[in-house]
């Protein structure tokens, strides 16, 4: 039995039938109880099973629920007409829980049995992705995120993982993580197949706690905000994803990992930062850091020339409102290639949405003494005025996608439980698959 959810255990199994709604009212004729979608039953003898109505018409997340609705045991499924690792993904999902700061044990252990596990990998990465956010922020600062990714590829060799310093190369970094008695650090990992068909940049915004800085968040804004580290546990979990599935893409991730806290090295409204690349920020908001931390990244990866580079970010409260939580938006300085994107997402049920970077926008980020200012001068457009701060760190000629999302679930959901959150993870690792076929 395993962290997932599932046995190779047959030993003992209890029976479990999966309908389609469709076949109700054919089955309703021998069955005692009432057979709802979403509902499962026990039918009793002479059957002596358990029968789940599902709908083909719905994603893999419906299963996600038969975790928490069925009672403690080992399950073998019989479900004609639904795809064996549709079962399995959401299976694996709903059976997700954060316990480690549990003192009593759990009530319920409920597996699915399967001979062959189809979907390590993916659950893998998004559980990952999951345990790093709802891990609180006094064990999960920028050192201890550094430290996890260090022993992820413990036993990979042929992955290099470096934790850099940020005082001396990485000014932008270095600037948002000076209020903090926890130093910031830039956590870069490096993996070149020899059959490497594709070269790929990723970041991902690692700020492991944000106050907001002098630009103080309220008490309620502030909440969720170990949450705002998402884009680095997103960034770190598909890397190891696309190493452990063995795609022939030549990789180098970046995580600029930082604590946006108080104090009197803190760094302050109209402070101007050098960045990497060279180019000046006025800041006009201490809580607008996700984007000064990642414009050190993004420069740096656009230095090695990739094919293409994706950057995850927890980055504006303006995404939500525009999108709400659970649809992250994407932008792109090559459309092509943000339309390929969302269309596959949709497919898979992972789905992104791709929001306009409109130019003329970028005019409200000018400063008077700096080459830019961190934050517009208006309130509106916010999401498109941060994507339009990120391109200026990148080169035209290198397609470049910024994913901007939530990174937590408000409410729980089948396969979806309340709390920390993959979002557009599957939809990037299908195209990178794609791309290299």
């Amino acid at each position: 039995m395993d962290q997932f959810g599932f046995s190779t255990n047959s030993q003992g199994t209890q029976h479990l039938l999966i309908i389609d709604i469709s076949e109700v009212l054919s089955y309703q004729g021998s069955s005692p109880i009432l057979l709802e979608k979403g509902v499962v039953s026990f039918l009793k003898a002479p059957f002596n099973h358990w029968i789940f109505v599902a709908d083909q018409k719905e994603s893999f997340h419906q299963f996600g629920a038969l975790p928490k609705k069925l009672p403690s045991g080992v399950f073998k499924i019989e479900a004609n007409g639904f795809n064996p690792e549709d079962i399995q993904l959401g299976w694996g999902l709903g059976s997700y829980q954060f316990g480690r700061y549990k003192t009593k044990p759990k009530e319920k252990l409920v597996f699915l049995f399967v001979e062959n596990l189809e979907v390590k990998n993916v659950l893998s990465a998004i559980y990952t992705t999951r345990d790093l956010i709802n891990t609180p922020p006094n064990d999960m600062g920028p050192f201890e995120f550094a430290q996890y990714a260090k022993n992820l590829f413990k036993d990979s060799p042929e992955i290099k993982v470096q934790i850099h310093d940020t005082e001396k190369d990485w000014p932008s970094v270095f600037a948002v993580g000076s209020g903090s008695d926890r130093k910031p650090y830039v956590l870069e990992i490096d993996w070149s197949p020899e059959n490497s068909k594709f070269s790929l940049g990723i970041a991902g915004k690692g700020i492991c706690f944000d106050t907001g800085g002098y630009n103080l968040k309220t008490g309620t804004g502030m909440n969720l905000m170990k949450k705002d580290m998402a884009g680095g546990a997103q960034a770190l979990a598909l890397t190891k994803w696309i190493c452990d599935a063995k795609l022939p893409i030549k990789l180098k991730t970046i995580i600029p990992l930082a604590e946006n806290s108080i104090s009197g090295r803190a760094y302050r409204p109209s402070d101007i930062i050098r960045t990497k690349k060279g180019i000046t920020v006025e800041v006009g908001d201490t809580d607008a850091e996700g984007r000064i931390v990642l414009c050190d990244a993004l420069h740096a990866l656009s230095e090695i020339a990739p094919d293409l580079i994706i950057d995850f970010a927890t980055l504006t409260g303006a995404a939500r409102v525009a999108l709400g939580t659970e649809l992250p938006a994407v932008f792109s300085n090559h459309d092509q290639t943000a339309r390929d994107l969302v269309a596959l997402s949709h497919d898979i049920h992972d789905p992104l949405w791709h929001m306009p970077l409109y130019h003329p926008y970028r005019e409200s980020l000018s400063s008077k003494i700096a080459d830019i200012n961190n934050i517009g001068s208006t309130s509106y457009g916010g999401a498109i005025t941060a994507a339009l701060f990120l391109n200026d760190f990148v080169p035209t000629h290198i397609p470049w996608v910024h994913i901007d999302f939530m990174g937590w679930n408000l409410t729980s959901k089948p396969a979806r439980p309340e709390g920390g959150e993959s979002m557009g993870m599957r939809s990037v690792f299908e195209f990178l698959k794609r791309k290299t076929i």
